[in-house]
């Protein structure tokens, strides 16, 4: 059975944007890595990682939110509707065997927060995370600050400068 990267991003870039462009290459790396995608479900990052993993031959799996009101992406090969952000956010973490955290804003922000306080409070099995980007490489640095002061682990999410960097990392980090 293929292990899960839950991928979490922006619903705001569009096709022929860089992120865009950027979260499709993603998923047809972890597709051709045999291992399916799972994400909020919508457009943006979430359709483009979708996109390439299914066209890589994986599945694509999103989480969506049934007040939401909005369309989920057509890329989706299993589409699982939550009533509420709460449960969205728990599936999206319990279906994953890996993060990997491209560009967002609040909304990504609040998985991250969900995904390392719950490793941090043994809440969950510690999983291999990822991020990429520039707003990442500052938010994580400055957190494993205050854990390194407050003597926690760190070092939970690590960041990479590029997204096909994360990638290889999760990628390698399921093989084992």
């Amino acid at each position: 059975m293929k292990k899960t990267v839950t991928v979490f991003g922006s619903a705001m870039p569009e096709q022929g944007s860089r992120e865009y462009s950027e979260a499709y290459e993603l998923g047809k790396l972890l597709g051709a890595g045999n291992l399916n995608v799972c994400s909020g479900g919508y457009g943006g990052i979430m359709d483009a990682v979708s996109r390439g993993a299914v066209e890589a031959g994986s599945e694509a799996t999103g989480i969506t939110v049934r007040s939401f009101g909005r369309k989920p992406s057509r890329w989706l090969t299993i589409n699982i509707i939550c009533d509420s952000l709460v449960e969205r956010i728990s599936r999206l973490v319990e279906y994953a065997d890996a993060f990997i955290i491209l560009p967002g804003g609040t909304g990504t922000l609040l998985e991250v927060a969900y995904i390392w306080e719950f490793m941090n409070k043994n809440f969950m099995d510690s999983k291999p995370a990822a991020a990429s980007g520039k707003l990442w490489k500052s938010v994580i640095s400055e957190v494993n600050k205050r854990l390194e002061e407050e003597m926690k682990e760190t070092n939970r999410i690590l960041c990479f400068n590029t997204t096909p960097e994360a990638g290889n990392y999760i990628i390698n980090s399921l093989k084992s």
